[in-house]
């Protein structure tokens, strides 16, 4: 279609006003779009922080990403500018160990060398643990053999090395053995924590554009940590200073950035909150309402009134083989199994089961829990039957309510969790 201009025709423009910026916009006869700018009646200041919201947030930025990802941002910039200036103080630290004196630059060019060798026996190991990453990765990225605690302790390690330089290369190699652990769990849990932002089918975006931002703020570190490296931080003494403040501000940082995310995929210790807030309250929770509520301490699940599940454990370990087919008859089509215990519920999935089978099986196994405490004559196939239909009753809008929240019901992350298959 021709959109140029025609002979006693108007031109075809108009104008539009976003952020105290008006610009026109205008057909040009050989039907390109022209953008001019007619009035921004912006400060100078914030005209600057809207080109660099363009280069280092994604497009759309706020409407294209979820609640909570502006105060993410802001403590990784923190982070990463507090971890650049660790490694450069470490460094020379390795050096001054081995006997070495060089300037800050030096150590700063030498620290980009330092990430192999025994980061890769590090990287080896951890990489077994992708399975419990994906499940909570929020966790797996502040603490457990995390991340940033364990780039820390490789730090720590380092800037300890002039102190006892006859274990020079004991040092290094466990401080380098600590940071290539520290590399794959942050790597792993990356894509994770994006797709929790991404809103529109933009976790390209995110990023290219989180990837920028990071590589921005590890140049200001480096430069943070050549200035400290040459003034307060010379001597080990200024380092054994610093060092430790860095390092708080770096893993409260992280922490920050992690209680900001909300993670939308259900795994064992969300499905029981999602849960017990349904039950409790009537309402169904978001990721958003659910991110500052979360352990990343301790792998603590709700326990109240969600019949204390346990799930991913051996078939065999929680199921007489008598007991197998029985459990089987009483949920015919389901995907899960239930074993009603004295302390807690026993749920084994099967090999393809979704999300939306867990939830079922969570909320069969929090009514039967119900029933189980308000009445001690029924027996325990009763129980099972009669929370079975009340689960039937309610999952239709419960699961509408979870996807309209954001929820991805379509998978359950376990963990390493055990599942069968007949």
């Amino acid at each position: 279609m021709d959109m140029g201009k025609k002979e006693g025709e108007a031109p075809v423009l108009w104008f539009e006003t976003s952020d105290s910026v008006c610009c026109q916009h205008q057909f040009e006869p050989d039907g390109r779009l022209s953008v001019v700018i007619v009035d921004d009646s912006r400060p100078l200041y914030q005209r600057m922080a809207g080109s660099f919201m363009n280069k280092f947030f994604p497009s759309g930025y706020p409407y294209s990403v979820n609640e909570g990802y502006l105060r993410y941002t802001q403590f990784r910039a923190l982070q990463h500018v507090t971890s650049a200036a660790l490694s450069v103080l470490s460094t020379q630290s390795l050096l001054f160990a081995a006997g070495l004196r060089p300037t800050p630059a030096q150590a700063t060019a030498v620290s980009w060398i330092l990430k192999d060798g025994m980061q890769h026996v590090g990287k080896l190991i951890c990489s077994n643990w992708g399975a419990r990453m994906d499940s909570e990765p929020k966790r797996w990225r502040l603490l457990g053999w995390a991340a940033d605690v364990l780039y820390d302790i490789g730090i720590g390690l380092e800037v300890l090395s002039p102190l006892c330089p006859h274990l020079f290369l004991e040092m290094a190699g466990l401080g380098n053995f600590a940071k290539g652990m520290a590399v794959v769990a942050a790597r792993a849990t990356r894509l994770p924590i994006y797709s929790s932002f991404a809103k529109e089918g933009n976790l390209s975006d995110l990023f290219a554009k989180g990837e920028a931002f990071s590589t921005l703020f590890n140049v200001v570190g480096i430069g943070v940590g050549i200035q400290l490296a040459s003034t307060i931080c010379a001597s080990i003494q200024g380092k054994l200073v610093a060092g430790p403040l860095l390092s708080i501000i770096h893993l409260y940082s992280v922490s920050e950035e992690m209680r900001a995310t909300p993670i939308n995929t259900l795994n064992p210790r969300r499905t029981a909150m999602v849960v017990a807030d349904f039950l409790k309250a009537g309402i169904v929770s978001s990721p958003a309402d659910l991110r500052y509520r979360e352990n990343l301490l301790f792998n603590v699940q709700v326990k109240e009134d969600t019949g204390n599940v346990r799930v991913g454990k051996n078939v065999h370990k929680v199921i007489k083989p008598s007991r197998l087919l029985e459990l089987k008859q009483v949920f015919p089509e389901e995907k899960f199994l239930l074993n009603l215990g004295n302390k807690c519920i026993d749920m084994v999935l099967e090999q393809d089961a979704s999300g939306e089978d867990a939830l079922r099986g969570w909320l069969v196994a929090a009514y039967a829990a119900r029933t189980e405490s308000s009445s001690h004559e029924l027996s325990a196939t009763s129980v099972l039957h009669e929370a079975y239909e009340k689960m039937n009753g309610v999952f239709p809008v419960f699961l509408r309510e979870l996807q309209n929240k954001g929820w991805h019901t379509d998978r359950f992350l376990d963990g390493t969790g055990s599942r069968f298959s007949f």
